[in-house]
Order: structure tokens, then C-alpha cells, then sequence
């Protein structure tokens, strides 16, 4: 990832608003949720939000599709690793094993179904 688009990225994440709409989305993982589902849970107008959505999508962080009349998005995981590659690829003085590059291994983005109560 090139300097200028990391800042781009960064900068989409810098308002509240979007920070928001991002981390909502990692929650829902990669089927992610409609527009109207967004603006409900994030209690923004639907015009707003398609303007914070349009700046995430250009950062490369999220990605839309249509089903019939309804825009859905999700995180752009690729884009996402891209940014946290660039933030670590220089890290720990050039002594990769202080520390991960690999998110994956150091956050647990699926967490497990918690045990129903009565359950064989």
C-alpha cells in the first residue's frame, strides 16, 4: 500500500460517524448489512450515510453490491489487511518475532457460539 492511500484510509476512519459504520460492519462479517440496516444501528439519516459510506468504499475499506433494490456492504477484509500491513511492515527494529504481522493470528475476529444451557 502507497503512503497516499493509507492516509485516505486513515482519514475515512478519522470521523466518528465512519468509525462507526467500520466497526459495525467487522462485526457483521462478510455477508455485512444493508444500507437501511446501517443507518438504523448507527442512528444516521440515510443521506448522510451513503455519503460516509462512499468515503469508506474509496478508501478501499468497504465494498457494496446490489440485490435487486437494496445496497448492501461489508468490510473490504483485503483493504483492511493492506492498511494494517503498511502499519507493521517496519516494525520492531528488524526483529519480526516481537511482533505479528499477521493479524489473524493475534485477534480472535470470530468469537465462539456460546453454549446453550441444556444443550447434548
Amino acid at each position: 500500500m502507497e503512503t497516499t492511500a493509507a492516509i485516505d484510509a486513515f482519514a475515512a476512519l478519522a470521523q466518528e460517524t465512519r468509525l462507526g459504520v467500520f466497526r459495525l460492519l467487522v462485526q457483521a462479517g462478510p455477508n455485512g448489512l444493508n444500507a437501511g440496516d446501517i443507518a438504523a444501528r448507527v442512528g444516521v439519516p440515510a443521506s448522510t450515510l451513503s455519503h460516509h459510506l462512499g468515503i469508506l468504499e474509496r478508501a478501499g475499506l468497504l465494498r457494496a453490491w446490489r440485490v435487486q433494490r437494496q445496497i448492501f456492504y461489508a468490510t473490504d477484509y483485503e483493504g483492511t489487511r493492506r492498511l494494517l500491513d503498511f502499519l507493521m511492515q517496519d516494525c520492531c527494529g528488524g526483529v519480526p518475532e516481537l511482533c505479528c504481522t499477521d493479524i489473524a493470528e493475534t485477534v480472535t475476529c470470530c468469537p465462539k457460539p456460546a453454549i446453550i444451557q441444556g444443550a447434548s
